[in-house]
């Protein structure tokens, strides 16, 4: 299946509105009623995608001013396809000057016997304020996972801020894990335009400040819910 959705935002009259909401399933988009000053959208995926075979996008628009949250309601669950087939996942943003995103899905669950490729792109603009998580859970309890690319690409204005790929495995279910030191859930929250923090780290987490601006942390941890701790209290 190929699906690709799209979420257009503009500020008019003084508040965010969308000029363009498109679902396309498994990719479903739902706009909350409200006269605030952000729009906020809800993306529900469904519970049997991505499936081997499938090519999903998710473009994303924020114009000048506006301000738009994006959160997921359900876990992607990546799913292997009847004969092998891999999927793919590709969330396309652009956020122009004054804009602001909040893109927060909920967990993608990489399952045995899946082959998925997950990109993340976004150019922000300078004066444009971003902030994304991306939580990834190998396997459910008790199963080994399948094998996983995830791509983050990120550029504000004209110079790259954030380029960075993990390929884990699905030879063994310790040899995949060994990427994580023995972790299941890998979770990364970067912000960018917002206010400056100081790096820090802890146990099986850190925080890291990038060139270009910005800070980028990292969790790792054997439960989704231990690993976003981190960046609640952080």
């Amino acid at each position: 299946m190929k699906a690709h959705a799209r979420l257009t935002a503009c500020f008019e009259g003084g508040r965010t509105v969308l000029r363009e909401l498109r679902s396309m399933a498994p990719l479903t988009l739902l706009p909350k009623r409200g006269t605030g000053v952000t729009a906020v959208v809800h993306l529900v995926n469904s519970a049997t995608s991505p499936l081997g075979g499938d090519e999903l996008k998710l473009t994303i628009r924020v114009g000048a001013g506006a301000s738009l949250r994006l959160s997921g309601v359900a876990a992607a669950i990546a799913l292997p396809g009847l004969h092998g087939e891999g999927s793919s996942s590709l969330v396309d943003i652009v956020v122009e000057g004054g804009g602001s995103l909040e893109y927060l899905p909920e967990p993608t669950v990489v399952t045995a016997r899946a082959r998925h490729i997950a990109e993340f792109r976004a150019a922000v603009s300078p004066g444009a304020f971003l902030h994304t998580r991306e939580v990834l859970v190998l396997g459910r309890a008790g199963e080994r996972p399948g094998s996983l690319v995830t791509t983050q690409q990120v550029t504000r204005g004209d110079v790259p801020l954030l380029r960075q790929t993990l390929e884990i495995g699905d030879s063994t279910l310790d040899s995949s894990l060994a990427h994580l030191a023995g972790r299941r859930v890998l979770a990364t929250d970067l912000v960018v335009g917002g206010p400056e923090l100081p790096e820090a780290s802890g146990e099986w987490w850190s925080r890291t400040s990038l060139a270009a601006g910005g800070t980028l942390t990292t969790s790792l941890a054997h439960d989704a819910v231990t690993a976003l701790r981190v960046f609640e209290e952080g």
